[in-house]
Order: structure tokens, then sequence, then C-alpha cells
């Protein structure tokens, strides 16, 4: 089973970040919101349309960003949006304004001509999710979406989706890096064998374990222990018989505390 019970509701005009490690399900369900894969069991509403009757609505207004470089990489820039363009049906005179202006939004205006193989990680990247913006979706969905890329590309990317969620896009993504989902979502749901383990803001999630976090060394193992205040923290740490580091509690503290993993799983 690779989703098991599992209840979101997922509000307008959020970012909200799907975590957990290899196996935990994020993929799969980003898979059956797109309607990529059938799900056996279950209800799932899509701003306001059941995905079981409803498809075509919810495709019209939906933008996905999937985990694996899925670009044609022999056409040109502009030629990969033409296409997209004419599969959503994008009158001719409307679409070329639209690759000129999602171009230059993502910052490819320069190379609008230049075949894709050429591209970085980083290019490839923003293209895809210019792809996915062409029919203006109301809901955008990103796999892993700076996956393998360096963390200045990744940094520059997470710019443009706060952009993109500034103008009224609401974005649903999976992410094996707690930073990205610390400074990206409101909300994370962090999943564990396809089930729901957690779920609400990282600071709330943080301070629901305690904002603070003792760390020292027992025959070569790291301990941790966690506190409301700091106060508390250096009480505990002035009685250990080592030296100890206290720190602010962070996401992935919350990840290994309820996974027993750490992201990379």
């Amino acid at each position: 089973m690779a989703i098991d019970n599992l209840h979101l509701h997922i509000e307008a005009g959020e970012i909200f970040g799907l975590l957990g490690p290899n196996g935990a399900g994020k993929t799969t369900t980003i898979r059956i919101l797109t309607m990529l894969t059938k799900p056996t069991a279950g209800k799932i509403s899509i701003n306001g349309w059941n995905i079981s009757s409803q498809e075509r609505s919810i495709k019209a207004a939906i933008g996905v960003v999937p985990q694996h470089m899925n670009l044609d990489m022999d056409l040109t820039a502009a030629e990969n949006l033409e296409l997209h363009g004419r599969l959503h049906h994008i009158q001719s005179q409307e679409r070329a304004y639209r690759i000129d202006e999602i171009l230059s939004y993502v910052d490819l205006a320069d190379r609008r001509d230049d075949i894709v193989s050429t591209f970085s990680g980083g290019m490839k990247r923003r293209l895809m999710i210019a792809r996915a913006l062409m029919h203006r979706p109301k809901i955008l969905f990103l796999d892993e979406p700076t996956v393998g890329l360096d963390p200045q590309v990744r940094r520059r990317l997470w710019e443009l989706i706060r952009r993109l969620n500034s103008e009224g896009i609401t974005v649903l993504l999976t992410t094996h890096y707690i930073e990205e989902a610390e400074n990206l979502c409101r909300r994370v749901a962090i999943l564990d064998k396809g089930r729901l383990i957690a779920l609400d803001s990282p600071g709330e999630l943080c301070r629901h374990l305690g904002e603070y976090a003792v760390e020292w060394i027992v025959d070569d193992e790291a301990r941790t222990r966690f506190f409301a205040s700091r106060t508390e923290a250096m009480q505990f740490a002035g009685n250990l018989s080592t030296s100890a580091t206290i720190r602010k509690t962070n996401l992935e503290d919350v990840f290994v505390e309820f996974t027993g993993r750490k992201v990379a799983g």
C-alpha cells in the first residue's frame, strides 16, 4: 500500500509541503492528485471539482512539474512552450504572447531560441515551471523541484516559487530538503510508509517537540533531548558529565523524531 488512509485539506493560496523519506508516498500522492495514477479508494476534490468525474476541468486548472526532466531536449525553449500551449488549445495569438511573457518571467527570454539540451540543470527546471504556467493554472504541483541543483540555483528557484504564490497560485510541493520546506511552506505534512504522521506549520511542529535542543556524545553516539525553554536546556546541559551544544530545534529534528530516519531515508 503506497498511501494509507491519508486525509489532507490544502487551502487556496498556500504553499504546502509533503515531506518524507524515500518510499513514504509523496510522489504517489502527487501522481494521484494530477491524475497520472488512479486511486483504489477514497475521495478527492480539487478546486471544488471531483477528481473522478471532472478530470477535464481539473487538468485545465493545474500545472505539474514532475521530478524527472521530461522536456523535449531537441526543441528550443519556445518550441517546448508552443507544444504545451497547443495541447491546452491556447489560441495562436495568445500562445505567442504567453511564450514571450513566461520566458521573461523565469529569466529565460535570452535563451528563447536555444536548444534545451544546451541548458544547465537550473535553466531546465525553470523552463519546466514555465511550461506548467503556460495555461495559467490556479494550482501548481512541484515534485522535488530542486533535486540535484546546487544551493545557489535552488534559492533562485525558491524566489520564483514565492513570487508565483504571491500572485495567487496555490503550490503543493514534495521535497527531501528540510531547509526548502522550512523556507517555503506555510504548512508541511510528514509522511512515512504511506501514513500521515504530522501536519502543521514548521514553527508549530518545532514548538511541539520543544524549542531548544541539547546535543551531546556518549560512546561515540550522538544524543539529543528537547526542551520548551533555553533555561531548561541549560539546566540539563549543566548536569551532564560531558560538553554539550544547545541550539534551536529545527524541522529536521521533528522529522527524525517522527520517522526515526534522516530525510534522505
